[in-house]
């Protein structure tokens, strides 16, 4: 057996910083999502009844849409907490997608709306200028 210890930096198995954020708000709005694209496919009329818009879409389609955007964003908000880096690019991706999802839900909730384009940014922001601290890494 070797006594010799590992000069090679471990990295922590959570992320810090503003990245702990980013995750928690991928993980909490990933979970509202599946709710709200749950009732999308399960009453499809659930959502009607607003003034006819300039674009109109299948609410079957948008159900879809969001339960699979609040899946991916609960697994990679996860992984983001984890402090793997493709999540970071994945979530970034995601909440883009979320924040054109969410523009089209606008005629519908325009209040939930804005607040979700609002923690999308936020998230895009907090996940693309992230950098782990080389101090946090600890020698084991």
């Amino acid at each position: 057996m070797s006594t010799e210890t590992s000069t090679r930096p471990r990295v922590p198995l959570w992320a810090d910083g503003p990245i702990v954020f980013a995750g928690a708000i991928m993980v909490i709005a990933g979970i509202w999502q599946v709710f709200i694209g749950t009732a999308a496919l399960a009453r499809d009329k659930i959502y009607d009844g607003v003034p006819l818009y300039v674009y109109s879409f299948d609410l079957t389609v948008w159900g879809w849409a969001e339960l699979v955007t609040g899946i991916l964003s609960i697994a990679a908000g996860y992984a983001a907490l984890r402090g793997l880096r493709w999540a970071r690019v994945l979530g970034i991706g995601l909440a883009s997608v979320s924040m054109i999802v969410q523009f089209m839900f606008l005629p519908h909730f325009p209040i939930w709306s804005v607040l979700v384009i609002a923690l999308d940014v936020g998230v895009i922001y907090a996940l693309a200028t992230y950098r782990r601290d080389p101090a946090v890494t600890t020698a084991r």
